[in-house]
């Protein structure tokens, strides 16, 4: 079973894969890492990093 910190938030096709392939394969992965190094991921818009934010920001977690 995953806790939130142990899976992405739902932030489509596009973006799971950019993640993914970029190595990030759990929510708590992605605390931290600037959100300009994020965005430079192809398949990874502004829509899919707001959904980031929020689901980090309720662990009390954020984008560096």
């Amino acid at each position: 079973m995953t806790t939130p910190l142990d899976a992405l938030p739902k932030v489509g096709a596009p973006a799971t894969r950019a993640l993914e392939a970029a190595g990030y394969s759990t929510l708590q992965g992605l605390a931290g890492i600037p959100r300009a190094d994020l965005s430079a991921l192809h398949g990874l818009g502004p829509k899919a990093l707001d959904i980031i934010e929020r689901a980090l920001a309720e662990h009390g977690l954020g984008l560096g």
